[in-house]
C-alpha cells in the first residue's frame, strides 16, 4: 500500500516537498535553513498561512528540543504535517439507496472518478446507478455511458442540453425502483464563480430532494490537485452553494505539490475522502494520511 502511494506521489514530490529532504543535510540550523524551508513550503501549495503555522511549530520543537543539525528537523516536519491531516471518516452509506451528487469545475476528473468509485463499490457487492446531468457537454454524456458499458452499471441520461434537474430527479427515481445500493449523479462542471451556474447546481440539489426526501445523502467534491491554491476558493464556493460533505483529491500523480491537502483541512474543514494516484481503477484510494506524507516527503 505504501509502494503505491510512493509511486503515485512521485512526481508530486519532485515538485516541492521531495526536495525538504536535500536541504535537511547535517549542516547547522541557521536562518538560512528557515528560510529556505519557508519558501519550499509556500511552493508546496500549502499557503502562506499554514506554511507560516508550519515553520513556527518546527522552530518551537527545535528550540525545546535542543535540535543543532538541519537533518534533525526531518522527523519534527514529519509529525507535523500528519498531525494537520485526519482521517477520512468512514463512509456511512447506509440509507437504501444512497445518493451521491458528484461536483466540480471543468476538467476535474470529475467523470473518471464516478467510474472508479462505481468500479469500487461494486467490488464491495453494491450495486450502482449513474445519472448523467451534465446535458450541457455531450462529450460527458457519452464519456459516462463508455464507462456504464464497461461496468455493467445502468447510465439514466436525458436529451442533449436537457434540464440536469429533470435528469438528476429520472436517474433517482430509477435507482429507487430498481432497488440499487448506490446512485450517483454527475453534474456539468462548472467554475465556482459563475453565479447562475452555481445557481442551477443548488437547483440540481434541491430536485434530488424532492425525488427521495433527505437525498443527496453525500455531495463529494472532485478537486484538481494540480490546480493548487485555487482549489480552496472552488472548494469554500461549492461547499457554500450545497454543502459539500467531502473531497476528492484527483489528478495526485501528475504534477500536483500537495500542500493544498493540509490547507483544505485546516481552511475549509472538508474531510479528504479519497485520492487519484494514477488511471487505473484501483488507483483511485480512500486517502491516507501516513502515506500522503510519507509519499510527498521522499526525497527526489
Amino acid at each position: 500500500m505504501f509502494s503505491r502511494w510512493r509511486d503515485g506521489l512521485s512526481k508530486t514530490s519532485k515538485a516541492a516537498f521531495g526536495q525538504i529532504a536535500n536541504l535537511f543535510g547535517a549542516t547547522e540550523i541557521t536562518a538560512e535553513t528557515w528560510d529556505d524551508l519557508e519558501e519550499l513550503l509556500i511552493q508546496s501549495d500549502m499557503g502562506l498561512a499554514t506554511a507560516a503555522a508550519v515553520l513556527e511549530e518546527l522552530r518551537l520543537t527545535a528550540r525545546d528540543d535542543g535540535l543543532t543539525k538541519a537533518n534533525e528537523l526531518t522527523a519534527a516536519l514529519k509529525d507535523d504535517l500528519r498531525h494537520r491531516l485526519d482521517s477520512p471518516p468512514p463512509l456511512k452509506l447506509d440509507h437504501h439507496p444512497s445518493v451521491i451528487l458528484v461536483v466540480g469545475v471543468n476538467g476535474s476528473g470529475k467523470t473518471t472518478t464516478i467510474a472508479k468509485l462505481a468500479a469500487r463499490f461494486q467490488n464491495q457487492g453494491k450495486s450502482v446507478l449513474l445519472g448523467a446531468a451534465d446535458t450541457f457537454r455531450a462529450a460527458a454524456v457519452d464519456q459516462l455511458q463508455v464507462w456504464g458499458d464497461r461496468l455493467k452499471v445502468e447510465v439514466v441520461s436525458g436529451a442533449p442540453e436537457s434540464d440536469p434537474g429533470a435528469v438528476a430527479f429520472s436517474a433517482v427515481q430509477a435507482g429507487v425502483a430498481r432497488s440499487v445500493d448506490i446512485i450517483m449523479i454527475d453534474t456539468a462542471g462548472r467554475l465556482h464563480t459563475r453565479f447562475n451556474l452555481m445557481e442551477e447546481l443548488k437547483k440540481v440539489h434541491r430536485v434530488v430532494g424532492k425525488a427521495l426526501p433527505g437525498a443527496p445523502h453525500e455531495v463529494w467534491l472532485v478537486l484538481d490537485a494540480t490546480t493548487g491554491q485555487n482549489a480552496l476558493q472552488q472548494a469554500r464556493s461549492f461547499r457554500e452553494s450545497v454543502g459539500v460533505t467531502g473531497v476528492i483529491l484527483s489528478k495526485l500523480d501528475s504534477s500536483a505539490r500537495g500542500g493544498m491537502a493540509f490547507a483544505i483541512q485546516k481552511d475549509v474543514g472538508l474531510p479528504i475522502l479519497f485520492a487519484g494516484l494514477g488511471e487505473k481503477m484501483e488507483d483511485l484510494q480512500p486517502f491516507d494520511p501516513d502515506a500522503f506524507v510519507e509519499g510527498v516527503l521522499t526525497s527526489s
